[in-house]
């Protein structure tokens, strides 16, 4: 697994291949805690937020995944991660009062009231107001964002990637959160990992093996954004 470094384009340590070593998440930023995952499973949980917990073998630790049009905050030394294909992952992180989380949309745009974590202008929404009420400030956030891999090709297939990227990186320039690493666009899809204790971000581009699988999440969480807007500007 690659690490991200503070930096934009990439660093060179950011572009080594998917197998190489990186996983040495210290125990600071992410462990095993006895009866947490138990403890967080039986929590009651908003709408569209992440509830998919299980301990990450690749960092020895307690781990929530995020799904398409889901969120997650929090502050203690757990991980988040989410695979991505054509889908945006933007990692917030206040320094000040040491709270990070992760959302993962699917289309840009507004969408739908009742899928609207699925769309890029509600999606960042939700994840920054939890921050908020978790203590963290507008002013005092940074971004690191992923994702937005062209997966699919042809001419009748427009760059959901594309467009996802695009409108990630208008929205922080409009809402001036610094963008201080991101591993955007290309053929490939990634895996993240999202420490909110200390607001470190790992990224592995995942081999071509692993391709068909997230094209096939990506078109049926596409299809799933689109049915629940129905009656909406269709997005492709």
């Amino acid at each position: 697994m690659t690490h991200t470094q503070s930096a934009s384009p990439l660093s060179a340590d950011a572009r080594r291949p998917a197998g190489s070593r990186g996983s040495d998440a210290s125990a600071s930023e992410a462990r095993v805690v006895p009866g947490r995952i138990e403890r967080m499973r039986a929590e009651r949980r908003a709408s569209g937020e992440a509830s998919f917990f299980y301990r990450e073998v690749a960092c020895n630790a307690d781990a929530v995944k995020v799904m398409p049009g889901e969120y997650f905050v929090h502050s203690e030394d757990l991980v988040i991660t989410t695979t991505l294909g054509s889908c945006i992952a933007a990692c917030l992180w206040d320094r000040q009062a040491a709270v990070g989380g992760i959302n993962r949309y699917m289309l840009p745009g507004d969408g739908a009231s009742d899928d609207g974590g699925g769309y890029g202008s509600c999606a960042m929404e939700l994840l920054i107001n939890a921050l908020i009420k978790r203590g963290a400030t507008r002013r005092t956030i940074e971004a690191k964002v992923f994702g937005g891999a062209a997966l699919i090709s042809g001419n009748g297939a427009l760059n959901v990637g594309q467009r996802n990227t695009s409108f990630v990186l208008d929205y922080l320039r409009t809402e001036e959160i610094p963008l201080v690493s991101q591993d955007v666009l290309g053929p490939y899809p990634r895996k993240v990992c999202f420490f909110p204790k200390t607001g470190r971000a790992m990224v592995r581009r995942l081999p071509p093996a692993q391709r068909e699988a997230a094209i096939a999440l990506d078109q049926d969480a596409r299809r799933r954004a689109s049915a629940s807007s129905a009656g909406s500007i269709d997005l492709f």
